[in-house]
């Protein structure tokens, strides 16, 4: 399998990322798709909800535990939220 190196993609002395199969770039080519862009895209979808995920997990207790606070005490400027009413039927 033939592969290419697609500079700028990775940074330097990081051998493990920066080839592509030639084959996979063609077909890339003929398809007008921005080459340089796709990996970057690629990797943020892959590791945007493990950073979420992983932020989740490490503020846990704090936001159990402003959850806690807010549920016991409410919030100062509660009484300005919009709350819609339920439509209540007039009979006619």
């Amino acid at each position: 399998m033939e592969t290419w190196h697609l500079k700028g993609t990775t940074p330097p002395g990081n051998p493990s990322s920066r080839f592509v199969d030639a084959d996979l770039l063609d077909e890339a080519g003929r398809m007008n798709t921005e080459v340089s862009e796709t990996p970057r895209q690629s990797l943020r979808g892959i590791v945007q909800p493990e950073r979420q995920k992983l932020w989740l997990q490490e503020n846990r207790e704090a936001i159990a535990s402003i959850n806690a606070f807010i549920n016991r005490h409410g919030l100062r400027a509660d009484h300005l939220r919009l709350r819609p009413q339920p439509h209540v039927r007039v009979k006619s």
